[in-house]
């Protein structure tokens, strides 16, 4: 074995190699930190990922992020997999599946610093079990205003008769999560559609729907893009950013008080007694309200419109020149 390769321990029968090398630029910690959180909150990130295709966004030493959808063939035969169509390049992907604590240990191995599962289960990939609303907030440090959104989003689905629960995203935004059962693709992708309309109407100068960002003027991005198929990053997931932030459940009172620097990897581990279980607090058997589901239904996707909008431009600055 060559020195790089050097174990330097062994947990749940994986080796852990090059321990107290820099996880990545900026980060301020090792790899070594990587690994130590992400055992630490594995009985609450492994709930979070089981059962539902992974990806993982790596960083290789002296290297930029990548994200890695398909298992890589040396893979041990303990990484269980499930194969997928993706459409986008044609292709089978052969998806992990993180189920255990050997697996995680595995990939945090591999330089595996973010965690996204899908909105579905690879057994029921029909029926997403939650809405997620993405709070982008402008360039800058825009926390506060996307805190400012999420009660927006709070106060459309109290209306609603939904409850949900809010987290940071690990970089500069925030992410309400709503449980739901029963919902096909469609009526989920309409919901969260209406959900973001709804946001924005109650207060246009805060939330915004608009899909391309010159369109957003300096407000918060009110994201109803992420359903079924794709992927957020997981809560307790670390992010390939400076200081190595965690994204981290957030009571609703103390959302106000608090900062993505808060959570980091050498930081989380003396707060999860001061939170719940994420999702632990609200029914999975949340119907959604079919009045929702139709007015969301007339709604275009923000990316389809953004794409005839876009072409719409184009030709008018064809005809102006």
């Amino acid at each position: 074995m060559s020195p790089s390769r050097k174990v330097d321990e062994t947990r749940e029968g994986v080796d852990l190699t090059n321990l107290d090398q820099p996880l990545f630029d900026g980060a301020d910690a090792t790899k070594r930190d990587l690994v130590d959180h992400l055992d630490a909150v594995s009985d609450r990130l492994l709930p979070e990922l089981a059962g539902r295709p992974l990806s993982v966004i790596r960083v290789h030493r002296g290297s930029d992020a990548f994200m890695q959808k398909n298992v890589p063939k040396y893979a041990p035969d303990f990484v269980k997999t499930v194969k997928f169509w993706a459409e986008a390049s044609k292709r089978e992907v052969a998806y992990a599946l993180c189920d255990d604590r050997r697996t995680l240990l595995w990939f945090a191995n591999q330089r595996a610093v973010e965690y996204h599962p899908t909105l579905v289960r690879a057994a029921d990939p029909e029926h997403p079990t939650h809405l997620v609303l993405d709070l982008d907030p402008p360039e800058g440090d825009g926390f506060g205003a996307a805190v400012a959104a999420a009660r927006l989003v709070r106060s459309v689905l109290d209306s609603a008769g939904l409850a949900c629960v809010v987290k940071t995203s690990g970089a500069k935004g925030v992410h309400v999560f709503v449980p739901v059962s029963g919902a096909s693709l469609d009526q989920a992708a309409a919901a969260t559609r209406a959900v973001a309309a709804r946001a924005e109407a109650l207060d246009p100068d805060v939330a915004t729907t608009a899909f391309m960002k010159e369109d957003r003027e300096g407000k918060v991005f009110v994201d109803a893009t992420r359903v079924g198929g794709a992927t957020v990053v997981a809560a307790f997931s670390p992010r390939v950013r400076p200081g190595a932030p965690v994204s981290f459940p957030v009571r609703w009172d103390d959302l106000d008080d608090v900062s993505p620097r808060d959570f980091t990897i050498q930081t989380v581990r003396s707060q999860l007694d001061a939170v719940g279980p994420w999702l632990g607090d609200v029914s999975s058997d949340q119907r959604l309200p079919a009045d929702l589901v139709e007015e969301g239904r007339a709604i275009q996707p923000g990316r389809v419109a953004a794409m005839h909008e876009g072409k719409r431009r184009k030709r008018a600055a064809g005809d102006g020149a």
